[in-house]
């Protein structure tokens, strides 16, 4: 006797056969096949948990429909899984994005109210001034905006050294 999970949900297969005996054989008959299936020895059951040897399995035992479906649910299910990953990885990015710019803006205005912003260099104020007007915009975008277009870690060690000076004004406090 056997099963198989909605692949909607997760994918798995398992096989049970009477004893130790049989599971192995067929075990070992479904490998040469170069299916992957693995086998629980407290019940002697057969199982695959992954989507490609699931589908292989079906078409071994020719159900060729059943091979169809799964594979149709199995290419929205990963396409789904994969723009998950991708809105997933994107909103990380804007969200260190924001909260960096957050702080670098936090760090230019102090340095205003203290009086100390026109203390800094030129390259420090231009960057400065930049980040101001444009608070949404990545390390690159801020790079393409200044006079002299600079890369992102150009950028970054500009911010950064802006960041230094605005927390030794704040230990002098």
């Amino acid at each position: 006797s056997g099963s198989i999970n909605d692949p909607n949900k997760k994918y798995h297969l398992e096989i049970l056969v009477k004893d130790e005996e049989n599971a192995c054989f067929l075990q070992n008959i479904i490998k040469k096949f170069g299916i992957n299936i693995k086998r629980l020895k407290t019940n002697n059951t057969i199982y695959l948990k992954e989507g490609e040897e699931i589908s292989k399995f079906l078409a071994l035992v020719g159900a060729t429909k059943a091979v169809l479906d799964f594979e149709e649910i199995r290419v929205v299910r990963d396409t789904r899984n994969n723009v998950n990953r991708i809105v997933n990885c994107e909103t990380a990015n804007l969200n260190k994005i924001v909260n960096a710019s957050v702080k670098q803006i936090e760090d230019i205005k102090f340095l205003k109210k203290m009086k100390k912003f026109e203390t800094m260099p030129d390259y420090l104020i231009e960057i400065a001034e930049v980040r101001l007007e444009n608070p949404d915009a990545s390390l690159k975008e801020l790079g393409m905006l200044l006079d002299k277009p600079l890369g992102k870690s150009g950028v970054n060690h500009r911010l950064k050294k802006i960041e230094e000076y605005a927390d030794e004004i704040r230990k002098g406090c």
